[in-house]
């Protein structure tokens, strides 16, 4: 089953989790795997990936999220998170993750980014 939902707005790839809670290990791995095929899909050199679902995530998680980070910068494809809950925003913050990733509040900032340019596009 598919734990990723995704729609395209013009060039981006836009990424929504099904899950409130990502705990399971057998969920998380397939999250990875979802997520390294949207890094080898050469249609998408822009991708956000909408957290609006997600109330709560395992440091597993955000170990995958990390990786896929890494994989979409070897690939120069541009990442934007959004729609972050207060809840993981704050392990966003313990992590120093706000300095790894780009994120917005929301999907409509995380889009506009794209156009602004810069060094991370």
């Amino acid at each position: 089953m598919a734990t990723l939902l995704t729609r395209t707005h013009e060039d981006i790839l836009i990424a929504y989790f099904q899950d409130a809670r990502i705990i399971d290990e057998t969920r998380i791995q397939s999250l990875g795997e979802e997520l390294s095929e949207l890094v080898t899909d050469p249609r998408y050199e822009k991708i956000i990936l909408n957290f609006q679902n997600v109330s709560f995530m395992s440091s597993s998680m955000i170990g995958k999220l990390i990786l896929f980070g890494k994989k979409c910068k070897a690939a120069d494809i541009g990442l934007r998170f959004c729609n972050i809950n207060e809840n993981v925003e704050q392990v966003f913050e313990v992590m120093n993750l706000g300095k790894v990733f780009e994120v917005s509040k929301y999907e409509d900032n995380a889009i506009d980014s794209f156009a602004k340019g810069g060094w991370f596009n």
